[in-house]
């Protein structure tokens, strides 16, 4: 039966249940939660290695309290994964440091627990795999890795620029999961100057439509986890004294 998690444990639960005078009915129960709860922990461990994050940190983890200007209400809501059922995507924008990809990294973890496919990757990897693989021959099949998870999270749009192609190509990656597959997106650049980070703003209008049409939007505002201890030393200032 495969229940390998029960011959691991099952002298030591005989023992337990004989010590307790359990009921045949209560060992069995014990006996299947207990591999019920291994089998689940296997997938999980499973789901978040195919994933690909590039660090596992949880919401739970994340300082609230350093970034003021969200509602960590709002995060909790988000964490019940309604918004995958709905099918809802959500932006996170802000500038560099301020835990962007912690935020969608602890979701995606939120949403591998609920038993989602989740996978990560970044917009400047994702075109350089398109790219590739339009040169070889296999876009269609590469567009697949990317349509198929029920949750795609697309980080750090913005921080390179992109070209015509790889416009072409997240614009076509974007229409593929429209209303289909809900997306968590991090970008440091406001939603008026995509059309200068996808270099046509006809392209960039129409991946924002669709982006959007269903969407959440967490705009942070606030100072880099990076320059923390720089900001206690007065080395840095912090953004509320220099952004106008």
């Amino acid at each position: 039966l495969r229940l390998f998690k029960s011959r691991e444990r099952v002298e030591a639960l005989l023992q337990e249940a004989t010590a307790k005078e359990l009921s045949y009915t209560d060992f069995l129960d014990q006996v299947l939660t207990e591999e019920v709860a291994s089998k689940t922990a296997k997938h999980v461990t499973m789901r978040t290695h195919l994933a690909r994050f590039p660090f596992v940190k949880s919401l739970e983890s994340f300082d609230f309290g350093y970034q003021p200007s969200l509602d960590k209400k709002q995060l909790q809501t988000l964490s019940s994964c309604h918004f995958i059922e709905h099918g809802d995507n959500v932006v996170l924008l802000g500038p560099p440091g301020v835990g962007k990809t912690h935020l969608a990294v602890g979701l995606g973890l939120k949403a591998i627990a609920r038993g989602y496919r989740v996978l990560f990757t970044t917009a400047a990897g994702m075109i350089t795999a398109l790219t590739r693989a339009a040169s070889e021959g296999r876009l269609e099949d590469r567009l697949k890795v990317y349509t198929v998870p029920r949750l795609l999270i697309l980080d750090e749009i913005g921080y390179l620029p992109i070209d015509r192609a790889g416009a072409t190509f997240v614009f076509q990656l974007i229409s593929r999961r429209y209303e289909k597959g809900p997306m968590i997106l991090t970008s440091n650049q406001s939603f008026g100057a995509w059309g200068d980070v996808f270099g046509d703003r006809v392209i960039a209008t129409a991946i924002l439509d669709r982006v959007l049409h269903h969407a959440i939007t967490l705009n942070i505002r606030g100072n880099s986890y990076r320059l923390k201890d720089k900001l206690k030393a007065g080395l840095v200032k912090p953004v509320e004294a220099t952004t106008t």
